[in-house]
């Protein structure tokens, strides 16, 4: 099958991902280059030529899926919001934005789940979760007060797997009480319980 007449490489490039992340997350990582090709309509030479081996592809999909969120944390930071805890009210927004959206985030667990199989992309999610944590952790809000938003945002995020899907109103309240937490200075030591009895 020849290459798709009028994409460009990089068009070519994202045809390549997109079917490669379809395809695993339906058939599972042993998916063939075969397969993914058919589903990008670019020839089996055409996906070797951006792509040298199989394991360059699914590693190339996993750093998109994560470079993809991490772009939509950077494009939901407010330049003019100076407060501690900037990036972390950025992280939320970028987590609820489509925490109501079913089969969008059963969709990308499925992916990351079949993606998380391989030691290599679980090395390299680790590694991101390292690097979200000393950014998180660097943006100025209390350590109790951070996993609190976080581990809500997080939670809200990948409810619809479990059929908990917040609905568009209640991911923006969610969202909502979230910010206002991490900019609430005099309700913070009211949230640390102390130590651990």
């Amino acid at each position: 099958m020849a290459r798709k007449a009028g994409r460009t490489p990089e068009e070519t490039r994202r045809a390549l991902l997109d079917a490669a992340a379809t395809v695993i997350r339906t058939r599972g990582i042993a998916a063939s280059l075969d397969e993914i090709a058919r589903e990008a309509e670019v020839s089996k030479g055409g996906l070797l030529y951006h792509f040298a081996a199989k394991d360059d592809l699914v590693r190339a999909l996993a750093h998109d899926l994560l470079e993809t969120f991490r772009a939509q944390v950077a494009a939901a930071v407010d330049p003019a919001d100076q407060a501690p805890g900037g990036l972390v009210r950025a992280y939320v927004r970028a987590c609820l934005a489509s925490s109501h959206d079913e089969v969008e985030v059963r969709e990308s667990i499925a992916l990351v789940t079949q993606l998380s199989t391989l030691p290599e992309i679980a090395a390299l999610a680790r590694a991101d979760t390292r690097r979200w944590t000393a950014e998180l952790c660097a943006d100025g809000l209390p350590e109790h007060v951070l996993t609190l938003v976080v581990a809500a945002a997080d939670g809200a995020s990948t409810a619809p797997l479990w059929g908990g899907a917040l609905l568009p109103a209640e991911a923006r309240l969610l969202e909502r009480q979230l910010v206002r937490l991490t900019l609430d200075q005099e309700l913070w030591p009211r949230l640390d319980p102390g130590p651990a009895s």
